[in-house]
């Protein structure tokens, strides 16, 4: 349906680092530098968005990884890769093994297409707008946030860097039920941010949410969509399974092993 590269740059441009820089990396190819004061790790890590060289070529990779080391050690943020499944990694992750880069937030990668909407909906409304209400914000930090204040003030600045549609269920009583976001890329849209309060889970907010999000996109002529979803989120693969995606790729993030401190008294 969508390739690979294409699908990462749909990625890149839904959540971007706000900080960002491209580094020539030789026969490794070029790789996208992305900080944005450590707020999820997607927007704070090294996509290879190119060709990273064969088996011969590691001493070119071990001198890029060098010098992603130091941009990052300039924003006092952890080296991170962003690493997809596909055959060009290899080389790259002999490399990162080598140097003990650790293996985290393995994600699944699902797309699906626009035929079959609009998808049936339930009776409650559910409310879409093109920025992110404060009791969007609320419900969403409130399941997947990491920080405060001033976390959230980074996180609103990512979610704003690309055209989107934020959607919300209320319950009966008006109280905000669950989330969701449609990035809007280059005629596909991304569903992120999914998020249900913990009060609210098990009653099908999420299903509409998701409906709602589906068909506002179908409306606006997109050709597909895709979603990103931790591999074992068991639950939320049946769901976006139901609505029709499946399974196209996976990545995780390669983190370089923190350094110690120097000992003393």
């Amino acid at each position: 349906m969508v390739e690979q590269a294409f699908l990462e740059s749909l990625m890149d441009q839904a959540w971007p680092g706000l900080d960002r820089e491209e580094l020539d990396a030789g026969n490794a190819g070029e790789w996208v530098l992305r900080a944005s004061g450590g707020v999820t790790q997607r927007a704070n890590s090294v996509w290879p968005r190119t060709s990273l060289g064969a088996q011969g070529e590691i001493k070119g990779l071990t001198r890029a990884v060098r010098a992603a080391s130091q941009w990052y050690r300039l924003r006092r943020l952890p080296l991170i890769f962003q690493v997809f499944e596909d055959p060009r990694t290899s080389t790259l992750n002999a490399v990162l093994d080598e140097q003990r880069f650790t293996r985290q937030s393995a994600t699944r990668i699902m797309v699906r297409g626009a035929e079959g909407l609009p998808v049936n909906t339930s009776v409650r409304e559910v409310d879409l707008a093109g920025e992110p209400s404060g009791e969007w914000l609320q419900v969403w930090w409130s399941v997947d946030g990491r920080g405060g204040d001033a976390e959230l003030a980074v996180a609103h600045k990512i979610l704003m860097a690309c055209p989107a549609l934020y959607a919300m269920v209320r319950d009966d009583d008006g109280v905000p039920a669950a989330v969701g976001r449609l990035a809007l890329v280059d005629g596909w849209g991304g569903i992120y941010s999914m998020a249900t309060s913990a009060e609210h889970r098990r009653r099908g907010y999420g299903t509409e949410v998701l409906a709602a999000l589906l068909n506002a996109g179908a409306q606006q002529g997109l050709k597909g969509f895709w979603l990103l979803v931790t591999e074992g989120n068991y639950g939320a693969q049946i769901l976006y399974s139901n609505a029709g995606f499946t399974h196209h790729g996976s990545y995780l993030y390669r983190q370089a092993p923190l350094k110690r401190a120097s000992g003393g008294c």
